[in-house]
């Protein structure tokens, strides 16, 4: 468990093992339909900075981008199985994000979207290079956290969290190799 005030939070460092993590993201970086998206930011077209995925039994709107989902895969039927194992929660989407280097990244967000329903579970799986991930709270923006998501955990945020506290993966100069994350959740016609 990762101690965070008004947040549900847990990591599994090792919810694959080395060798399971490996194969899986080979498949993945082989088979997914990896695009560049645009999306809509303060009146603007900007392309975001990653290669992302969505595949699932609905579509799934965020930033004014609606995806439409792609089937399951056998490697992403068998990533859910075992987040929806340790994580107690039933997920029916999954947005893939492919970071291809340090430049890569993720902005401050929180997932709160309305089809997530109202304390949404969030299944975080790492493949590949390792990340920082960073928390910073909604109103007191000083009161952080970060740690370092490695090949093969898995982060659970769920319960409050979404209300009080952002996410972010940030670019790094650091020589960085490829990181697959798969973001696990349930969407609610």
């Amino acid at each position: 468990m990762f101690a965070m005030a008004d947040a549900n939070v847990s990591l599994y460092a090792s919810a694959f093992s080395s060798a399971e993590a490996e194969v899986l993201f080979s498949d993945l970086r082989r088979t997914i339909d990896w695009r560049q998206e645009t999306i809509h930011l303060f009146g603007r077209a900007v392309r975001i900075p990653r290669l992302g995925a969505w595949h699932g039994e609905a579509p799934y709107t965020y930033s004014g981008l609606t995806m439409q989902p792609r089937s399951w895969t056998p490697p992403l039927t068998e990533i859910k199985q075992r987040a929806e194992t340790l994580s107690g929660h039933r997920f029916n989407g999954v947005l893939l994000n492919l970071y291809r280097s340090g430049k890569d990244s993720m902005s401050w967000h929180s997932d709160d979207e309305p089809e997530l329903g109202l304390n949404p579970a969030i299944a975080s799986v790492s493949l590949g290079a390792t990340r920082r991930f960073r928390f910073r709270r909604r109103v007191r923006k000083k009161d952080t956290q970060s740690l370092d998501l490695t090949d093969g955990s898995l982060l659970i945020m769920d319960g409050p969290t979404q209300h009080h506290w952002r996410h972010s993966v940030p670019k790094t100069a650091k020589p960085v190799g490829e990181r697959i994350n798969l973001t696990f959740r349930l969407i609610h016609s």
